[in-house]
């Protein structure tokens, strides 16, 4: 499995604590890169700017990826741009929300 499976398959355990649902399949992680070894860049976006729980989740994020015995630092780029929207879930996402 390539490493960036692995990430996508960690971040997987992180949840939104409102929807109950993980942060990959709610389509708030955008791009996932490696600058340099032991490094990852983690582009994501929050389903709302007034998130009340921004920090909990992007901490989330981090705490989740500096585990993974690859992974020495985690940098995480929150972008409001593109917009969140619900046609960014996976349909696994989508099926949690009964739709």
């Amino acid at each position: 499995m390539e490493l960036k499976e692995k990430v996508m398959n960690n971040l997987k355990r992180v949840l939104d604590p409102e929807l109950n649902i993980n942060v990959v399949d709610l389509g708030l992680i955008y791009d996932v890169e490696f600058p340099e070894e032991g490094t990852v860049l983690v582009t994501m976006t929050l389903t709302t700017p007034g998130c009340p729980l921004h920090d909990s989740i992007t901490s989330g994020v981090k705490y989740c990826l500096e585990e993974m015995d690859e992974i020495s630092n985690v940098d995480v780029n929150l972008v409001w741009e593109p917009a969140w929207s619900p046609e960014k879930m996976t349909p696994e996402g989508l099926k949690q929300l009964g739709r």
